[in-house]
């Protein structure tokens, strides 16, 4: 019914393509969660609509992350919302608040990507960061806050992700953006663009970067073209349920990976059965 809706709107011109493609969460409807026990280190997830979302049939795979992890030994903490870039969602505020709970020994896993394109400045969204990881930026009365604002590069917004937590005494892992489903086959997003700067971002920091979008491809090559359409709610981009559950798994397969292996100790009998991701 909500996609018959949807149509309609969109033929008639009240929705666009980019509202049903990336939809703009109410904040005030995703209010941040709380650590169920805060003498346990946290696992923060920081994203956008791919890690958590609020259209019916879709799911995002931050929301399928705890289950792999023990309770008793570490809180599992989804941040992410939908429609946010890099950038508003540092400048909304957002941030600000998921740093106040980061803790000594905390983990903070950071994607973005997928809404740091588009307009700088326009009445309706005005959160495109600009292109690159360098240090340009740009001055712009912004038409939909009605505030001044100078925008900065999408790896400006990155490594201050990165430092903040840092700062805090906690790990920032920077992760690839997801990949995306066109014409019967899996899209990498990783070559040139958001993927590889939040990689040179990583390595300029000496942050831990997982390369999610490749071991989410992998995982979808595996499949029958059939099954792993069915990973796509929308055809896509947004995940079903049973795609989210795969991109969460691959999430820890990725974590799984990095040298040192510094979240093995928190998984639970899940999270344990999981494969390190093993490039090919």
């Amino acid at each position: 019914m909500l996609g018959l809706l949807v149509s309609i709107l969109f033929a008639a011109g009240f929705v666009k393509a980019a509202d049903v493609d990336r939809p703009v969460e109410d904040a005030a409807k995703f209010k941040l969660p709380t650590k169920a026990d805060p003498a346990l280190p946290s696992l923060f997830l920081v994203g956008d609509s791919t890690m958590k979302v609020g259209t019916p049939g879709q799911r995002g795979w931050g929301e399928e992350m705890a289950p792999f992890f023990d309770p008793k030994k570490i809180n599992v903490l989804n941040t992410a919302i939908g429609g946010r870039s890099s950038r508003t969602f540092q400048t909304e505020g957002r941030w600000d608040a998921v740093l106040a709970m980061v803790s000594k020994g905390d983990f903070v896993v950071i994607q973005f990507g997928h809404n740091d394109g588009g307009a700088i400045n326009d009445n309706s969204r005005a959160r495109a960061s600009i292109k690159g990881i360098g240090e340009e930026t740009q001055e712009i009365d912004n038409l939909l806050t009605k505030k001044h604002e100078v925008v900065h590069t999408f790896g400006w917004y990155m490594r201050k992700y990165v430092d903040d937590v840092k700062a805090r005494g906690a790990t920032p892992i920077v992760f690839s953006l997801t990949p995306r489903w066109s014409n019967g086959k899996v899209q990498r997003l990783d070559a040139k663009g958001y993927g590889d700067w939040a990689k040179q971002v990583a390595e300029s920091e000496k942050a831990i970067f997982v390369d999610h979008d490749e071991i989410i491809a992998e995982s979808l090559e595996r499949m029958s073209p059939p099954d792993a359409a069915q990973m796509y709610a929308d055809g896509k981009l947004h995940t079903s349920p049973a795609g989210a559950a795969n991109n969460a798994k691959m999430a820890v397969s990725g974590l799984k990976a990095i040298e040192g292996k510094p979240l093995d100790q928190y998984l639970s009998e899940k999270g344990q059965a999981v494969e390190a991701f093993v490039a090919k």
